[in-house]
């Protein structure tokens, strides 16, 4: 008999429709993965504005700002006032928003701290006093 030595057109098709396989469901899983990491830095920087209008601004003034930024907010790492898009919050385009509410001259008396998350839904905060 004859043998010889080497893998068979079907043999190789199988093994290439598998490596494909297996790429697809890789890139897949870092994308869920890479959405997930910036939800987190999202909700990481939605906390920080958060504490640090509760135990920050309102306890020194009594009220809450009309707007937030990094002159008011100083407190704040500036790096999180921009989302993970680079993204300023303020911007229409942001991820992030803050609506201040029951204003008078300046002076809030409520707001709502938002982050539009990939893979959850919206993580809001409210005023705590």
């Amino acid at each position: 008999m004859n043998h010889k030595k080497g893998f068979t057109l079907l043999e190789i098709a199988i093994v290439s429709v598998f490596a494909s396989l297996l790429l697809i469901l890789f890139f897949v899983q870092k994308s869920n993965i890479d959405a997930m990491d910036r939800d987190e830095k999202r909700k990481t920087a939605i906390n920080a504005m958060y504490y640090a209008l509760e135990e920050g601004f309102y306890k020194e003034h009594g009220y809450y700002p009309e707007s937030i930024s990094e002159e008011n907010i100083k407190v704040i790492d500036p790096a999180l006032w921009t989302d993970p898009s680079g993204i300023n919050l303020g911007d229409p385009l942001s991820s992030y928003s803050y609506e201040a509410a029951n204003c008078k001259d300046g002076k809030c008396k409520e707001y709502i701290l938002k982050a539009t998350l990939e893979k959850e839904d919206a993580f809001v905060k409210y005023n705590r006093n």
